[in-house]
């Protein structure tokens, strides 16, 4: 049976290590590296070209969604799930666009990981049954837009399009969390998705972009 080579990226010392002392018990399952940042992840990725990645998406640094996105750039054999205790649409659609190929909660048990592990492995994608669900009902609660306009920034999401046009109204990262009750580094986290899909290099580059395509109107 073909080793499946792992590579384990996780903030947290004991988690990894308790996920590691799972999956070596499993005879076809090998944990190659460790990383605890996005860096180290894709590092080790380009030293160690694993066949599996789990990847969780908090990280310090670049965080996981954005370590995905430039690891599955340079090396697309490489199947990424993510690993995260986070299940909100915006992380799920952001993973997915990254090039995800699973995304299962922490919470799983060692069969759905595993299950996943080698789906993956095999050139499948694979998503846990709580995320599946959710994109069941996300797609399911669309209705049809024959006559819509078409969505300025395709590749954001919602909820980093709605930073883009505080950014573009002049708010800073503190207003931004504020208005939108989140954590500064929350706020963070979505402009730096928001600078690399738009590939920008900073803050006034991307209110251009975002003034040019309409964003950021003051209202009235």
């Amino acid at each position: 049976m073909p080793v499946i080579r792992i590579l384990i990226a996780d903030d947290h010392t004991l988690f990894r290590e308790g996920l590691r002392l799972l999956l070596n018990a499993t005879p076809d399952v090998d944990v190659v590296g460790e990383a605890a940042t996005g860096d180290e992840a894709m590092a080790l990725a380009a030293s160690h070209q694993p066949d599996v990645i789990l990847m969780d998406i908090q990280m310090p640094g670049a965080n996981g969604i954005e370590a995905t996105r430039r690891i599955i750039h340079t090396s697309p054999h490489i199947g990424v799930i993510m690993l995260t205790m986070l299940e909100d649409d915006d992380s799920v659609f952001a993973a997915m666009r990254a090039g995800a190929r699973g995304y299962i909660l922490k919470g799983a048990d060692k069969a759905e990981v595993l299950k996943t592990i080698r789906a993956v492995a095999g050139g499948e994608a694979l998503f846990g049954p709580a995320i599946a669900q959710r994109l069941m009902n996300f797609f399911g609660a669309l209705g049809p837009t024959p006559s819509a306009a078409p969505l300025a920034f395709p590749e954001l999401t919602e909820r980093e399009r709605e930073v883009l046009g505080l950014i573009a109204q002049g708010h800073t990262n503190a207003e931004i969390a504020q208005r939108l009750t989140l954590s500064p580094k929350t706020v963070g986290n979505h402009i730096s998705n928001i600078f690399s899909k738009l590939q920008v290099a900073d803050r006034a580059q991307a209110i251009i972009r975002a003034r040019e395509a309409g964003l950021g109107k003051a209202p009235r």
